[in-house]
């Protein structure tokens, strides 16, 4: 069983979650160019997207990633192992990092942000994504915290110039399952009568919230009540950032 942090695109239970992240990559494409690092490659569903757009792309993650490359691109990707932070990489190489669902799992995170700053060129830019904590349906304990829309601005601009601040949004269909999904957490959370979800060690709640979590997703696409499988990426859209977007995301602008 896959863990359920790790999206991906072929368990058609993940398809809300797959949608969901690929609509930030194919936003990212719109903006990245030049040499660019991604940390956190993931299953690499995101890779021949980017990759095009790049003269040049590292992307990092602290498992061994393998991601079959066609034509020029396997000139242009490299694929490196590595735990960040520290980011093992020369300061000043990078016009852009991008980094999806990954800064949520972070422990030294303003250290993690001064790292990215220090790699990119002067005037590069991060974009990140992250979920949106004001719309979890419960604690995630694979996460050292989550960020209010203010809260992740206010750690950006600690290092970087400014921050463009958009949210991932779902339209009718997607806000269908997002309530489904939030039913069928309640029925589960309601036996948690002491509350232990939020009082415990959060890596004791890791793997029973994690077969939960693949469980659910199952259930729902077996009942389909939600037409979880009728989800597409034009199903979600990237707006300025409200206290209802499903994600953050953020584009930080170095100083030139």
């Amino acid at each position: 069983m896959q863990t359920a942090e790790r999206v991906s695109h072929t368990d058609h239970s993940d398809n809300y979650v797959f949608q969901r992240s690929l609509r930030a990559y194919m936003d990212a494409a719109q903006i990245v160019h030049g040499k660019v690092l991604e940390i956190g490659t993931g299953s690499g569903y995101g890779v021949e997207i980017i990759a095009p757009k790049t003269t040049e792309f590292l992307t990092i993650d602290k498992f061994v990633t393998e991601v079959p490359l066609s034509g020029d691109l396997q000139q242009k990707v490299t694929f490196q192992q590595m735990t960040v932070p520290p980011i093992d990489l020369p300061d000043n190489t990078f016009d852009f990092v991008i980094s999806f669902q990954v800064i949520e799992h972070i422990v030294k995170d303003e250290d993690y942000v001064r790292e990215i700053a220090r790699v990119l060129k002067p005037g590069g830019a991060f974009v990140l994504t992250t979920p949106n904590r004001k719309m979890s349906l419960t604690r995630n304990p694979w996460h050292i915290r989550e960020y209010s829309v203010q809260e992740l601005e206010s750690l950006l601009l600690k290092h970087f110039r400014s921050v463009d601040c958009s949210g991932v949004y779902g339209n009718e269909k997607v806000m269908q399952y997002y309530q489904e999904n939030k039913k069928s957490v309640e029925r589960i959370t309601r036996f948690d009568v002491l509350n232990l979800q939020y009082r415990l060690p959060r890596q004791l709640l890791q793997i029973p919230y994690d077969i939960l979590n693949r469980l659910n997703r199952r259930k729902l696409l077996q009942n389909d009540n939600s037409g979880v499988m009728n989800i597409v990426l034009e199903d979600f859209k990237v707006a300025p950032a409200q206290e209802d977007c499903l994600d953050l995301f953020y584009v930080a602008h170095k100083a030139k």
